[in-house]
């Protein structure tokens, strides 16, 4: 069975480089940290605006084994939300196995 990449349906974290109006625009982002931590390792804060304005961001790995939807550390879900949590930007679709 095929997996297709995860898409990125909203993100919270409107001081990361690569949002613009709410929406992510990485090519691709990476979940991880240390876990439990379902961090965006993508998030960056910088002045200037990053990204594809013209598409939407997808998941291109996740790191976090305990989270249900990582299959071989890729993620199965159908979409995802990365909001802000603790003061970093983490993966609000993340569930516990």
């Amino acid at each position: 069975m095929a997996m297709k990449m995860s898409k990125i349906t909203a993100c919270d974290v409107t001081d990361c480089s690569y949002n613009q109006k709410q929406q992510c625009h990485a090519l691709a982002i990476t979940v991880g940290g240390p876990e439990p931590c379902a961090c965006c390792d993508t998030y960056l804060h910088a002045a200037a605006k990053g990204g594809v304005a013209d598409m939407t961001g997808s998941v291109g790995a996740c790191k976090v084994d305990s989270c249900s939807y990582n299959t071989s550390f890729e993620c199965s879900a159908s979409t995802i939300k990365v909001g802000l949590h603790q003061g970093h930007a983490d993966c609000a679709t993340f569930k516990a196995r």
